[in-house]
């Protein structure tokens, strides 16, 4: 192959990956599967696929075009050259607003296209629940449905043509058969063949539901679905590669039917006492016309009720105890017909039995919240920690929906004989409901997914469905292609293969000959899967447990037989969704969001780490291929909130950077950075002298040269008026005093504000004082400031951050045992006291410490709110622009950000939607990253402070004031000082 790969370089412009650290990244998608790719590919153009062709072709290399990543079967893994068209074959070329068409590339995201088409009303209205991170390309590859598909139809209904290559290199634009040129025509006229020669065969067992997604649409000249794939009842040949997997060619243009954004939509919940209630019911909602019905069972109500931030929102689609809900929507143009169609549902649900079970959404508002709110619950129910997981195999069964009832009742019952359960959701308006019963696939878990897979297959034979109604065949259904359509129509999908494919160069084992779903060299954790044995510097025993599969209930930390004492089994919680590709609101994953790499991904990363742990890449965990992944992590933590499973790369990435400076060294600049609160203090006896390197000409260029700091960025100004040198004037209380004072509260100044920002601690002091309360700046024992160690953890100094985050537990818990706030000012440090210091065996005085320990705002929105809080405060003058700080948005801790600033009498505040600010500690300060950094900065901050020259820009990080002040040339102001700029002297 390195042939193959040297000529890709050599004949192309697009980027070439061969390493074994790549290929393992591009191994598996969002199924059970891995199969290493021949290597990975990544066009820029046109030109550089078909030359990709070309050469697979001349070297007799298998080809596997490949989108978002996201398949649930194994439809993107497989030993083949990987064709990665997501990163830069991503444009719209055309939108025609009359005719309602779009052209684009293949691999455009879903959610990019929608948020273009919505200025013309429009929009594509096969709206996947990975919308935010999948292609188009993949999604014609799958023929994907969404939530709406019961109004819209799936993928091949919203497909007017496909502009593809096929095997040999040729060229072809598959529509509408009556356009065809002469070699498309041939194609059709093949398919029409096959199509009419087994046309009986055809009609007696091609399933009639709309939710079939298996094989190929032989059926495209007689359709079987009760929805006919054109409303003409005309034939298009682009039909037969919607839902092909990437077997039959590879796609070039996509020409999209567009659909009229609706402007209005209503939601009803019905509430129902039983299951089957809500399985029975769906035949008769269906025929009111609603664009959805959705349904969310008990368990998914309980696990979004135990969630804080969702309770309130599902408790309002409540009413008792249910033990399932259906989501009905309708939507259209004129309101007033949406509320009739609403009442008409709760007279339905009436007539069947079910009076007062409807809870009305009219309100666009609380509609949004609860459709995110059954989405999370799905997500909940996939971050189950142990080594049994919620399998998708048969999860997209559709049966007709007058057999629903039967059918889920059941396979609930095949569940539980072979000591498993499922948890119920999603398209209850097609008959396709997803369940996932829980499996351990490095055990057992294989023996029981061939058993319910077969006794589920007996159920949709009998009920008449599909096997496979929407997330396609792939591995884990390739084989029951055969067992729906029969081996004459399983050989006439083979011809077509054989036909358009004869050397099978295109994504092989796919629909035509797959192997059997349970074969255990697929497998991303077969039974023979072990990791390496590794001391890990921090306590991730929460990870190391198993669970039973019926009641998923967790064993005791620690017990779960993990060799790397519970890290492998955090980092195996990525089980591939690719929600960390998405670019709307949040903050995950900045590096990806620059660079558009999946080794800069939080799934690049987690499979890199996964790999390395399980001694499938060469140098382990401390690898340079692990290194690389790593290296523009900025340890935002965003995937620690955003990621569905909860995977805490910013973690992993301390533990990896401390295994390696234990077994490499620290370089001089880390050391220096790692010992910053140290100098800090001798520097403010100095201060010209260690500010010398933004003074003297070259001596930016000189740090850049021996450190790596970059020239381009100014450092932290050192000063003689730090805290500790003002701390005196301003009325600050004793210990002894601040323990008896009715309202006392510890100030917890860290080394940033101490050391180069002093008005802000001082600007702390003084609100905290006006609010009447008694204000203590906490001291050692030694006399110096408590620090929280971030530093030394960020250059991999682990035991010295232990040493000195245990020397801060034990400054605050004399305060902490006596029920007071730790209130801290710089979120990154702050927080450190309510995560880091919980992993590093600190014990039970750092768990109580952590509950007590609150950023200033949190701190006066807590008092404000019990009625303890009062601020004299003037009314704003200028409009306020919020930047949160990444921690803060990890931790959810930007509402009470919001609530402070807005004590302030008529203060408009404006929250800049971004992600990362890009500076991360050292990371921007950094030549190797300063381009990197200002990329961040740059896709919406910056642009953002710069277009509102008229606000006041505030900012709780230091870092995210530092890039703001670089970038865009803007003071932001901490929330301290900017309450302290509005108070009312007294």
């Amino acid at each position: 192959m390195n042939d193959l790969a040297h000529r890709l370089r050599k004949e192309t412009s697009g980027e070439v990956m061969f390493d074994a650290a790549s290929r393992g990244r591009y191994a598996t998608d969002a199924s059970i599967y891995q199969a290493m790719p021949v290597g990975v590919f990544v066009p820029k153009t046109d030109d550089d696929v078909a030359t990709a062709i070309a050469l697979a072709r001349e070297t007799g290399t298998p080809l596997l075009p490949r989108g978002g990543g996201t398949s649930q079967c194994g439809q993107t893994t497989g030993a083949a050259l990987v064709i990665d068209g997501s990163k830069y074959l991503r444009r719209v070329h055309q939108v025609d607003p009359q005719l309602m068409m779009a052209e684009v590339d293949p691999g455009l995201v879903l959610d990019h296209l929608n948020a273009q088409l919505k200025p013309h009303g429009l929009w594509y209205p096969v709206d996947v629940s990975t919308s935010a991170q999948a292609t188009l390309g993949g999604m014609a590859g799958n023929n994907s449905c969404g939530s709406r598909s019961i109004a819209y139809g799936n993928m091949v209904h919203n497909v007017r043509g496909i502009d593809a290559w096929l095997a040999d290199g040729s060229s072809v634009a598959f529509g509408p058969v009556a356009t065809l040129g002469p070699r498309e025509t041939a194609i059709a006229r093949f398919v029409r063949g096959l199509a009419e020669q087994h046309r009986a065969q055809i009609e007696a067992h091609w399933p009639k539901v709309l939710r079939r997604v298996a094989g190929y649409n032989l059926d495209i000249f007689h359709p079987q679905s009760e929805r006919p794939y054109t409303t003409d009842g005309s034939v298009n040949l682009a039909h037969l590669l919607v839902g092909s997997e990437g077997t039959l060619a590879v796609t070039r243009r996509l020409h999209l039917q567009l659909a009229p954004l609706p402007r209005h939509k209503v939601l009803g919940v019905v509430n129902y006492q039983s299951f089957r209630a809500a399985m029975d019911s769906a035949q008769h909602i269906v025929k009111l016309g609603p664009s959805a019905v959705e349904l969310v069972d008990r368990t998914m109500i309980e696990l979004a009720r135990a969630n804080p931030a969702f309770r309130p929102v599902i408790d309002t689609a409540l009413i008792g105890a249910p033990a399932a809900i259906l989501l009905v929507e309708f939507s259209g143009e004129d309101r007033s017909v949406l509320l009739k169609q609403l009442a008409q549902l709760v007279t339905l649900m009436a007539d069947l039995g079910l009076p007062g079970s409807v809870v009305e959404m009219p309100e666009e508002t609380p509609q949004k919240a609860l459709w995110e709110v059954r989405k999370a619950g799905l997500n909940i129910m996939m971050s189950l920690k142990g080594d049994g997981k919620p399998v998708s195999f048969i999860e997209d069964c559709a049966v007709p929906l007058e057999h629903l009832a039967d059918y889920t009742d059941a396979l609930t019952e095949v569940f539980a004989r072979h000591g498993s359960r499922g948890t119920w959701y999603a398209h209850a308006s097609v008959g396709t409901l997803h369940v996932r019963p829980i499996l351990d696939m490095r055990r057992d878990g294989a023996i029981k997914m061939r058993a319910i897979a077969e006794e589920a297959a007996v159920l949709v034979r009998k009920y008449k469905g599909a096997f496979s109604g929407e997330h396609g065949d792939g591995l884990c259904r390739g084989e029951w292609i055969r067992w729906q359509f029969g081996p004459a129509l399983d050989d006439a999908l083979r011809a077509i293969k054989q036909h358009l494919d004869p050397t099978k160069l295109l994504n092989p084992g796919k629909i035509i000959d797959p192997p059997k779903m349970d074969d255990a060299t697929l497998f991303r954790f077969p039974p023979s899967y072990r990791t390496i044995p590794l001391k890990p510097v921090f306590d991730w025993s929460a990870w190391n447990v198993q669970n039973d599969a019926v009641t998923e209930q967790t064993t005791a930390p620690g017990t779960g037989g993990d060799t790397t004492g519970g890290l492998a089994k955090a980092v195996e919680m990525c089980n591939n969704n690719g929600h960390c590709r998405k670019f709307d609101a949040g903050t995950m994953c900045p590096s990806y969001r620059v660079t558009r790499d999946e080794q800069h991904l939080t799934r690049g990363r987690a499979n890199t780490l996964r790999l390395a742990l399980s001694g499938q890449i060469e140098g382990g965990f401390t690898s340079d291929a692990v290194a690389e992944a790593l290296d523009l992590c900025v340890g935002c933590k965003g995937c620690k909130r955003d990621c569905p499973t909860g995977v805490d790369m910013a973690k992993m990435k301390l533990e990896f950077t401390a295994q390696r400076a234990a077994e490499r060294g620290v370089s001089l600049k880390d050391r220096l950075i790692a010992r910053l609160p140290e100098i800090a203090p001798i520097a403010s006896r100095m201060p010209w002298l260690f500010n010398l390197r933004d003074r003297l000409p070259g001596a930016a260029a000189l740090s850049e040269r021996l450190l790596g700091l970059s020239a381009k960025r100014s450092l932290p100004r050192f000063r003689s008026d730090n805290f500790a040198a003002v701390a005196a004037g301003l009325g600050l209380v004793s210990h002894v005093d601040v323990l008896a004072a009715p309202k006392g509260v510890v100030l917890f100044v860290d080394t940033f504000n101490g050391a180069f920002e002093t008005e802000n601690a001082r600007d702390a002091v003084r609100v905290l004082q006006a609010g009447g309360y008694a204000v203590h700046v906490a001291t050692q024992a030694d006399g110096k400031a408590p620090c929280c160690g971030r530093t030394l953890l960020a250059a991999g100094l682990a035991d010295e951050a232990k040493a000195r985050a245990l020397a801060l537990v034990q400054t605050f818990t004399p305060f902490v045992d006596a029920g007071m706030a730790i209130v801290g000012l710089e979120p990154s440090c702050l927080l450190s006291l309510r995560d880091e210091l919980l992993v590093m065996g600190l014990g039970e005085p750092a768990q109580r410490l952590a509950q007590q320990a609150l950023l200033f705002e949190e701190f006066l929105a807590r008092e404000q709110q019990a009625g303890r809080l009062a601020l004299p405060l003037k009314p704003a003058t200028q409009p306020l622009l919020l930047h949160g700080h990444c921690h803060q948005k990890a931790v959810g801790a930007m509402p009470p950000v919001l609530s402070v600033l807005r004590l302030i009498p008529g203060a408009q505040v404006d929250v800049i939607e971004s992600s990362c600010c890009g500076m991360a500690g050292a990371f921007g300060y950094e030549a190797k990253h300063h381009a990197v950094s200002m990329q961040m900065a740059e896709l919406s901050l910056l642009p953002a402070v710069r277009s509102r020259p008229d606000a006041l820009v505030v900012a709780d990080g230091t870092s995210c004031r530092h890039q703001i002040h670089d970038g865009a040339q803007r003071n932001a102001l901490h929330v301290a000082r900017v309450l302290a700029a509005h108070l009312i002297e007294r």
